[in-house]
C-alpha cells in the first residue's frame, strides 16, 4: 500500500527565504494532516546546521512521521567539468542529509537546458553525473530518484530533460539498483506531454510520485502544447488547484501503477490555496489510495 507525504509547497518562502516560520511550526502543522511522513527540502534555512538534523528528525518521528524524501536540485549539464564535481559533491552531501534524517529516496535532476548543449552532450553530462554518485548513494542506503521536473526556481534555463524523450533516454541510460523515478504528472503538462503515455513508458522504473493537479485558465490543451509547452517561465495557463479537480487523471495514473506493484511514497504538493486545501488534497488521495491499492 502507498504510503503519503506532504510538501510544504504554500510555505517555501517561510522556511526558506524569510524564516517566518520555523520547521518546528510546520511540522506541527502537517502532523493534523492525515499523512505518513514529511517530504523535506534540502534548502530550508535550519538545515544549514548539520547538527541540528537529529533533532528534526526525532520531531518528525514523536509526531508518528518519518522523512522518506529529500528534494534538491543539482546542476549536472554545466559544460565546465570544475563545476559539475562542486555540484557532485553537493549531492553527496545532501544524500548524507536524507539518510541522517532516515530517509531513503534523494532526488536528483539533469541539469539546466542551456542553449548551446546537444542532445547527446547533455544526456551523458547527467548521466556521468549521476553514476558518479551511486556508489555514495548505495552505500547510504538512498536510492536516487529523478523527477520530470520543469524549473528550479534558481535556474536560468528550465530542466535539460524536461520533455518526454528527452527524459526516457536519460532514465534508460542509467541502470543501477539504487536508481529510479520520481514520477510527476502535473510536470508532463508544463513540458507539453500527455502525463499517462509518459507512465506508460517508465511506471517500471517509478520508486516515488509527486502529487498535485493543474487546470486550464483558458484555451485547450493543444493550446498549451502548441505555444507554451517546454518553454522558459510557467505557462500562463495552467494554475494548481486541489487534487481530484483539475486535469490529471488519478484513476488511471493509480490503476497503471497497481498493476506493476507499485508502494512507494506519493508525496502532496498543494496548499497553495490555503491549508484546507491542502487537507482537501490528502482526503481525496487517501481515498483514491484505499480504492486502487487493496
Amino acid at each position: 500500500m502507498p504510503k503519503l507525504a506532504v510538501f510544504p509547497k504554500a510555505y517555501m518562502t517561510a522556511l526558506c527565504k524569510d524564516g517566518s516560520m520555523t520547521l518546528s511550526q510546520w511540522i506541527s502543522l502537517a502532523a493534523t494532516l492525515e499523512v505518513d511522513g514529511l517530504e523535506w527540502y534540502a534548502g530550508f534555512l535550519e538545515m544549514t546546521d548539520p547538527q541540528r538534523w537529529p533533532e528534526f528528525r526525532r520531531q518528525v518521528e514523536g509526531h508518528g512521521m518519518v522523512i522518506p524524501m529529500m528534494c534538491c536540485s543539482p546542476d549536472f549539464t554545466h559544460p565546465s567539468a570544475e563545476f559539475r564535481e562542486q555540484e557532485i559533491a553537493k549531492q553527496k552531501h545532501w544524500i548524507r542529509m536524507t539518510a541522517e534524517l532516515g530517509g531513503t529516496y534523494c532526488r536528483v535532476l539533469s541539469g539546466q537546458r542551456r542553449p548551446e548543449l546537444s542532445l547527446a552532450e547533455g544526456v551523458e553530462l547527467a548521466a556521468q553525473s549521476i553514476e558518479a554518485c551511486l556508489p555514495f548513494a548505495e552505500q547510504a542506503g538512498v536510492t536516487l530518484i529523478i523527477e520530470n521536473h520543469y524549473k528550479d526556481d534558481f535556474w536560468q534555463y528550465p530542466e535539460f530533460a524536461q520533455k518526454m524523450e528527452v527524459f526516457c533516454q536519460l532514465v534508460d541510460r542509467v541502470q543501477h539498483k539504487n536508481f529510479g523515478v520520481n514520477y510527476d504528472p502535473s510536470n508532463a503538462y508544463l513540458a507539453g506531454d500527455d502525463p499517462l503515455e509518459l507512465l506508460k513508458r517508465v511506471v517500471n522504473r517509478v520508486v516515488t510520485m509527486h502529487a498535485s493537479d493543474r487546470y486550464l485558465i483558458e484555451g485547450s490543451l493543444e493550446d498549451l502544447r502548441r505555444e507554451e509547452g517546454g518553454s522558459a517561465g510557467y505557462a500562463k495557463r495552467l494554475r494548481h488547484g486541489q487534487i481530484g479537480q483539475g486535469l490529471n487523471d488519478y484513476d488511471a495514473i493509480f490503476g497503471m501503477l497497481r498493476q506493476t506493484g507499485f508502494d512507494g511514497w506519493i508525496s502532496v504538493e498543494d496548499g497553495v490555496d490555503g491549508f484546507s486545501q491542502l487537507e482537501a488534497s490528502v482526503a481525496f488521495l487517501r481515498e483514491k489510495i484505499s480504492q486502487h491499492f487493496r
